[in-house]
């Protein structure tokens, strides 16, 4: 007769591993998605605040807003426009304009993220 090897793991004893991953991850999946909401509405709120703080700085040089974002890029007062974090591009900002025509065209910015935040107001009311 040949005697039986200690060198593996039994049916059982992989199942116990499994059960207890599997209820590891149902803590941990609904966490992790939920700070990556909470991150990238940090960072929205930041993108905004930074447009909104170099707009004011180009009208107090300028006496106007600019006519377009990317003449923020052209005239160095930034670097890059930011990227919308739940769009993923710096193309979807919603544009307000100033209520005087002859004072620019880019008075305010708004994301164009579809969507709810999650103290239930919309992305596009920031």
């Amino acid at each position: 007769m040949r005697k039986q090897s200690d060198n593996g793991f039994t049916l059982i004893e992989l199942l116990v591993v499994m059960a207890i991953i599997a209820t590891l991850l149902t803590i941990a999946v609904p966490r992790y998605f939920n700070s990556v909401d909470k991150s990238r509405e940090t960072v929205l709120h930041q993108n905004l605040a930074l447009v909104r703080e170099v707009l004011d700085k180009f009208y107090g040089d300028n006496g106007r807003y600019p006519e377009r974002l990317e003449e923020l890029v052209s005239r160095r007062y930034l670097r890059k426009l930011p990227d919308d974090p739940f769009t993923g591009d710096a193309t979807s900002w919603l544009i307000v304009p100033p209520d005087s025509a002859d004072k620019g065209g880019v008075f305010d910015i708004r994301s164009g993220a579809p969507g709810t935040a999650r103290d239930g107001t919309a992305y596009k009311d920031w």
